[in-house]
This record gives structure tokens, sequence and C-alpha cells, in this order.
């Protein structure tokens, strides 16, 4: 595997280019102060939006701000995710997030007039200004907010306030990614070296278990010792969550964050009851796990390796990119031609470096294009990892070629169901040309895996973010015991009797991101699915399912997730894709029993 001690020495067509949203700093700084002035311009609409013409020009240039603020704030971000420990990129990131703030602060006026008029009257200003039929479906939709919008004073004061309640998450953020450092692991030459995280997917799954075990314990330490700190944090979050939605008259945080994409809470309920009803075969899978891997007792260091041994497929980026394009020529020959403007294009930023943010994303920029940040490891793990995110981004790319700027952007919750539609067509291909037995079987092991990782981890994540945040609008306390005693419960709940647990299974809360990002990972699980029912259909040369399923990557926003899902053939509103994703998990651990 490649390693690289310095960004600098990795190579230019393996590193994303930011000039194509920003040829220099100048040009950044151009539009940072444009944006200044048309925020400052911004604020004279209020109270001087009086028909149909003056509201045109109000919500033209709103979109006209939004689409420079964004690549404004895109570039920062994406420059400081290349050091996070280079403070001049830290800065630029910093300013971006008070220039959004203070556009929050200029346009947050507009929510409490447009509410403050009633619907037959938004209707004649539409009625009579021919531009605003481009943003009509947005303005009636709004009407939905009505009991949730404020006063325009205390928008004011809220929007004043945005980036204090984002602290929780930057300060994680960048415990996480810049400051943590892991403990040492034993080198290959016998020195101890510091861990880091690509080096621990490697070693977490490496077949001698007192590696497993070493790393394991180098992993967590600094999670462990940081306990507090991230306590602190992170129900800080929560905290922030439920006075926020207490604020805005929703019944729960939950709600509040189900509310933009019109899903009900029944949704997300029903995602967890019929899991729980459903945990037999993953416990079942363990066993089997226990049992292959010869152990008197099962650790979560265990949970990683794969059962056939001596199987450890080196998967170069390069041959990742082309297994890739062939696995997905299902979709069709423009599907594949996007994926090559990605690699020839320099829009993917594949190796791991020092400082570099941890994990991978895609991140669509409406009038640029998606930029795909991966820290490749060449392995299997990093082929799934890079056909997720381009799933992502083509997504990105077709709703951005075919939907207008005001619907271009689709919601988080469909999201999930392009990126895992890849995967299970990725798997798919691999099983179906792999020769050697053994391999076979390894793909097979891997499949269940990433199922068990993308489905039940995350409904298990799911639900302890909802009580944690339930603790919270009862007025119960937050801290490390409570955070520890609600996910070691989860945790053998989901995984069954047959784990051992080491002190460090507590602490997992601890270590994940999305957690600052609320009531977000029960998507993986829905958008799993839903991806397995549509990718079935595809591979079954379902032509219809085909062509809806391109459709619906073409949508961005423009009706809410869960009728665009319907379209394709999936309704989320009944247990039926739940229960249909949790039957072929049994199929799965019963082929690989006969294996």
């Amino acid at each position: 595997m490649v390693t690289y001690t310095n960004r600098n020495d990795v190579p230019t067509h393996e590193k994303w280019n930011l000039a194509d949203i920003y040829a220099d700093l100048e040009n950044w700084e151009g539009d940072y102060r444009q944006i200044e002035a048309m925020a400052e311009t911004l604020k004279q609409f209020d109270g001087n939006i009086h028909d149909g013409r003056s509201l045109c020009q109000y919500l033209k240039q709103r979109e006209e701000l939004s689409f420079i603020l964004n690549k404004v704030y895109a570039y920062a971000m994406l420059k400081t995710d290349e050091n996070t420990k280079e403070t001049s990129s830290q800065s630029l990131l910093d300013r971006a997030k008070q220039l959004s703030v203070k556009v929050s602060a200029s346009t947050s006026f507009f929510m409490p007039y447009l509410l403050s008029l009633d619907e037959e009257t938004l209707k004649g200003y539409i009625a009579e200004e021919e531009g605003l039929s481009y943003f009509e479906e947005d303005l009636i939709d709004s009407f939905r907010y009505k009991p949730h919008v404020l006063s325009k004073e205390q928008e004011a004061i809220l929007s004043q306030l945005g980036e204090a309640l984002s602290v929780p998450s930057h300060t994680f953020g960048m415990i996480n990614n810049a400051d943590i450092k892991f403990g040492e692991v034993t080198g290959e030459n016998g020195e101890k070296v510091e861990l880091t995280r690509g080096m621990y997917t490697k070693l977490i799954e490496d077949e001698d278990r007192d590696k497993r075990r070493e790393a394991y314990k180098a992993y967590y330490q600094p999670y462990v010792q940081l306990k507090n700190s991230i306590a602190s944090t992170l129900s800080a979050a929560i905290k922030n969550n439920v006075t926020t939605a207490n604020i805005r008259n929703y019944p729960s945080a939950l709600e509040k964050a189900l509310f933009g994409d019109q899903v009900p809470k029944e949704v997300y309920e029903n995602l967890i009851h019929t899991t729980k009803n459903n945990l037999a075969p993953l416990h079942r899978y363990n066993q089997i796990r226990k049992e292959k891997l010869q152990l008197d007792e099962l650790r979560q260091y265990d949970m990683s390796v794969p059962l056939v041994a001596g199987v450890k497929p080196v998967i170069s980026y390069e041959e990742a990119f082309e297994t890739m394009c062939k696995a997905l020529s299902p979709l069709g020959e423009n599907y594949v031609s996007i994926l090559h403007q990605f690699k020839d294009g320099r829009y993917i930023d594949v190796r791991e470096t020092p400082g570099k943010r941890s994990g991978a994303y895609n991140l669509g920029i409406y009038g640029v294009h998606p930029f795909i940040l991966l820290n490749h490891q060449d392995n299997l793990d990093s082929l799934f990892t890079l056909v997720h995110e381009c799933g992502h981004g083509v997504h990105s790319t077709l709703s951005s070629q075919h939907q207008p700027q005001i619907s271009a952007r689709y919601s988080i919750f469909v999201a999930e169901v392009a990126s895992t539609v890849n995967e299970v067509l990725l798997i798919n291909y691999l099983l179906k040309h792999e020769k050697d037995a053994d391999v076979h079987q390894h793909l097979l092991n891997h499949f269940i895996d990433q199922f068990k990782g993308t489905f039940f981890t995350q409904v298990m994540f799911a639900e302890f973010e909802k009580k944690t945040h339930d603790m919270a609008e009862k007025g119960m306390p937050l801290n490390v015991e409570v955070f520890n005693q609600t996910y070691e419960s989860l945790f053998k709940e989901y995984h069954g009797d047959v784990i051992t647990l080491d002190e460090e299974v507590k602490f997992g809360w601890s270590r994940i991101p999305h957690f600052y990002r609320p009531f977000y990972v029960y998507k993986y699980a829905t958008g799993f699915a839903s991806a397995i029912h549509l990718a079935t259909k595809i591979l079954e040369g379902d032509r219809e399912t085909l062509n809806s399923y391109l459709e619906f990557l073409k949508s961005g926003s423009s009706d809410y997730p869960l009728e665009l899902l319907k379209k394709t053939g999936v309704d989320l509103t009944t247990p039926l894709p739940i229960e249909n994703s949790l039957k072929r998990f049994g199929e799965l651990v019963d082929e690989f029993v006969k294996l």
C-alpha cells in the first residue's frame, strides 16, 4: 500500500482541483466581499415587500447570494479538510461560518413576513408576477412551517445564535480530526508506532488476534481519556436540539428533524421496532463468527476480521476504479461516463495524509461539480467506499443537470439510496465473477458485515439518539455514565449474549461524528432497505425499475423523499421494505453457513 507523509508527495491526479471553484484566494475574497454587500442589500427589503414584484426581486437576489455563498463555504471547508491542522485554512472556514451567520441574520425577517400573509394574498402576488412561478412550490410549502416560525425579532436572535449552537459539533470535529492522538501499536519491525485511522482499519481485520486487540485498545485510548470532554460536547449538542425544538413549538426534537422531509415519526419508530423483532439472524451470525474463529470468548475486536483465513485482496485505487465502472455498468453508459469524468477531472481526493479529515464524503456544489474525499487504503473496504461516495457524486451531478438551483439539492433521506444501490451492485458483480471458492466466501462474508454495519449498527445508533433525546426532553442528566449505560445496553441487545464486552465497548458513543447531526443515521438503514429492493430489480433486468431509478437520481428535491421513492416502487410508510431487507440478511447468513 502506498503511504504518504506529506500532501505535496501525492500525485496531482489523485488530488482534487479546488481551482474549479476559485482559481486563487483573491477570487474567494472577492466573492466574500460581494456576499457582505448583497447581505446588506437584502436587509433593505425588510418592511419593503408589498407586492409580487418586490417579492420576486428579493427571492431572486437571495438565490443569487446563496449560489455564491455555497461556493465560498465549500472552498473553505474543502481546503480545511485537506489538512485540519493548517491554521490559515481554519481561518477561512471560521470566516465563512461568520459570513453564513451574517447572511442568516440579514434574511431572518423573511419567514415571519411571509407567514404573516394570508395564503390568498400570496397567491395574488404569484398571479401578478410571472417570475414568482419559479418559487411558487417553495412559497406555498412554507406555510407548513407557520406554527414553528417565531416573530421577526425572535428569528433575528436565533439566527445570531447560529454559530454558537454549532460549537459542540465544531469542537468534537477539532478533537476528532486535529487534536486526537491514538495510542501506540507494534510496527512491522517490532518498534512502537502511533496508530492512525488508516492503520486501524487494516489492523482490526488482521488474522493475528494480539494485533487486533492492541489496535483496539490503542484506538479507544484517547476517547476514554477524553470521555468527560466529549460527553460535554455531545450533551450540549443534544440539549441544543431539544431547546431549539421547544422554542419552535415542535412536539419533540425527533419530529423537528423529520418535519422538513415530511417523514412521519412512525417511519423512524417502525424501523427500530421491525429491526428489533428480527435480530435472531444477527445473533446467529455472531455465534457462527465465534465458532469459525474458534474462540472461547468473542470480543468486539473480533467482529471485523474476515472469517475466511488467508484472503486479503489488495486492490489499488486504479483497479478499484475500473472494477467500479464494470460493476455499475447495469446503470447505463451515461452513468459510467460520469464516473470517468470524476477521475479525469480530478474531482476526487484519494490518499490519506497527516491532518487530512478522516472518513469519506461527497460534496456537490451547484454550478461547479461534486468533490469526493477519500482516504484510500488499497483494500476491499476502500473499494466499497469509492463506490458509495461516487453514488452520491452521480446523484449530485444528475440532479444539478436536470433541476434548477431551487430543487437541485436532494434530501439526505434519499441520498443514501444512491450510494447503497451502488454497493449492492458491486457485491453482486464481485460474487458473480469470482471463481476462487475461498475468495467467493470471503466476499459473501464481507457483504454480511457491510449489511450489519450499514443497517443494524445504524439502527442501533438511531435508537441511541432517540433514547438520549428523550432523556433530555424529560430533563434528565446527560453525562458519561448515562451515555455509557445507554450505549452498552443497546450493544448487548443488538449483538446478543455471545459477545464478551470489553471496558471500551460502552464508550462507543464517544467516537461517532454523526451524533452531532441529529437523527441522520437512520437514513442509512432506510436507504439500505430501499437499495436492496431497487438493485435486485435492476439486476433482474427490470427496465421499468431502472428507468424510474435514473429519473429518481435526476429529481433532486422536486418532491418529498417518501414520494420520490414511491415512484421507484419503494414505500417506506409500510414495514415491507424493512422486512424484505431483514429477510435478505437471513438468506445471506444461511448461504454463508452452507459454504
